[in-house]
């Protein structure tokens, strides 16, 4: 009895220790002390570039003369047009094969391990890439999207999952948002792959931009080979001299930063058995059950949120350029500018988060947006020539808001809530409310911009308006602010059922169980559970 209770002391000692370590490390010492971690976390992120390129690809080929051609019908005027049910069709097949891939990798990717599961999707993806690449007609690329959206799935969530796992909290942002950073860098390789295309007038105008998503695969499957596993999936499964060792190999030695490897462990292990006491398993249902419902709410919601603040502009940019009045080369241009935008975007989301914290930046996004998304709809009422300049620049101005904002904040937002038995699976279901609502989007735009269906064009600016409205009420109540907790931290907040608004101002003791407010920290008791 002794003997447990010391090894118990000494479990909690070190992960007592290793939290207060992660507290006091800065950026500068974690990127000195985790280069490899970096390294591996941004080797596997590389895969959602591809999941960028396709899903651009598809929405710029829609206004592509040579695609149009192919797949589409004449409308009268000499001209093609793929119809508005099959841009439907074809858009919600690869979120179909997504919904299908992120429930397998839920399972799959929690028993056999990350490395693993990410190896088998990039040696299926590139099989499935054959047959958008030789598809005769629009049927047969349906079914190659629905194919290349499965590991796309696996992509989305086992990345972001990864990320956060094999970093301290002082990375912890950095890491997941470069998923964002990923997407937005495959649509511009996309939108410049189609630019340069633009003159050729055969086939292979649509099959090249198809055969270079060959090039990812291979490169980051024999990257993934030599990758370390999850620290955090080592300890879930009792492999706690692996998890030492991955450690070792996440971090480099001879830094001025001090690190305990053992102790990080202790604290693994001690955020592992503190979740089991709130919840028995590891299941999808008990994303559902207990605080693990809040936290699954708001990673869906977050995700979701992302299709419902008027990024379908961004998606279907250059068709929308286009039905805006701007000439075929203008449009990719544009596009291109777009997505340059997007990346710069994406890399001050990084300074920001730091300043303002996760939930004040997705917010102020969000409030940014709403008004863009009206004086959008504004303008689209203009029959001024001028407008449609104007409207392309506030597309361009948007996507900047939202790089910057909402785009990579809900990476690291939903990375962050779950707990750590439940990240991969509660990630899954997030992701997934994501696609599903990315499935209604993608049946509403191509109506709100054909010019054969609703023909809404810019007036569509009044739609997302309100949205982005709504999902700024829910923020206000719902979204909690996790900048620099730990996840044993964020499950006594949750556990407790502190207010989204009082998270910051919360000071918590996990290896006591308490809370107290910041302002009442020094000479107070911590309030005990």
């Amino acid at each position: 009895m002794q003997r447990v209770t010391s090894n118990f002391s000494k479990l909690v000692n070190g992960a007592a220790a290793a939290t207060a370590a992660e507290h006091k490390m800065t950026f500068g010492q974690a990127v000195r002390l985790y280069p490899n971690a970096i390294g591996w976390s941004v080797l596997l992120s590389t895969a959602v570039v591809m999941e960028g390129y396709d899903t651009n690809l598809l929405g710029s080929f829609y206004g592509y003369p040579q695609f149009q051609m192919k797949y589409g019908q004449p409308i009268g005027d000499g001209t093609y047009q793929v119809s508005a049910p099959w841009q439907s069709g074809l858009s919600n097949g690869a979120q179909v094969g997504e919904i299908l891939g992120l429930f397998v990798n839920g399972i799959v990717s929690e028993r056999y391990g990350y490395r693993k599961v990410m190896m088998a999707s990039l040696i299926f993806v590139i099989g499935a890439i054959f047959i958008n690449f030789f598809s005769p007609n629009v049927q047969v690329l349906l079914v190659g999207e629905i194919l290349c959206g499965i590991p796309w799935g696996v992509f989305q969530t086992l990345t972001t999952a990864y990320a956060a796992e094999v970093c301290p909290v002082a990375l912890r942002a950095y890491l997941t948002t470069y998923v964002n950073l990923c997407w937005v860098i495959g649509q511009l390789i996309s939108s410049g792959v189609l630019r340069g295309l633009l003159g050729r007038t055969d086939e292979w105008s649509y099959r090249i931009p198809f055969a270079i998503q060959w090039v990812w695969p291979v490169f980051i499957c024999t990257g993934v080979f030599f990758a370390p596993e999850s620290p955090w999936w080592l300890v879930r499964h009792g492999k706690v001299a692996e998890a030492e060792h991955v450690l070792h190999r996440l971090t480099r030695k001879g830094t001025d930063v001090p690190f305990d490897a053992a102790a990080t462990v202790s604290m693994m292990i001690h955020t592992n058995e503190l979740e089991k006491e709130m919840t028995a398993g590891t299941s999808y249902l008990d994303c559902f059950k207990g605080c693990d419902l809040r936290r699954t709410e708001i990673g869906a919601v977050t995700w979701a949120i992302q299709n419902l603040c008027g990024n379908v502009f961004m998606g279907y940019s250059t068709y929308f350029f286009e039905q805006a009045g701007l000439a075929t080369d203008f449009a990719y241009d544009f596009s291109i500018i777009m997505y340059v935008i997007g990346m710069a975007g994406t890399i001050s989301s990084w300074f920001m988060m730091n300043w303002f914290g996760r939930r004040t930046l997705y917010m102020a996004g969000l409030a940014g947006m709403c008004v863009l998304m009206f004086i959008v709809g504004f303008l689209a009422l203009s029959t001024a020539d001028a407008a449609k300049w104007v409207l392309a620049s506030l597309v361009l101005v948007y996507t900047f808001l939202y790089d910057s904002t909402v785009g990579p904040v809900c990476y690291s937002l939903v990375a962050e809530i779950p707990s750590t038995r439940l990240r991969a699976k509660s990630i899954v279901i997030s992701r997934n409310v994501y696609n599903i609502v990315g499935i209604v989007v993608s049946i509403l735009a191509p109506y709100m911009f054909n010019p054969s269906a609703w023909n809404w064009k810019g007036k569509a600016g009044f739609f997302w308006g309100v949205s982005c409205f709504i999902c700024l009420v829910w923020c206000f109540f719902r979204l909690p602010e996790p900048k620099g907790r730990t996840y044993g931290e964020l499950d006594i907040l949750f556990e407790r059922k502190i207010s989204a608004r009082k998270f910051k101002s919360t000071v918590v003791d996990p290896f006591h169980g308490g809370i107290r407010n910041k302002e009442d920290a020094e000479g107070s008791e911590v309030e005990k559970v």
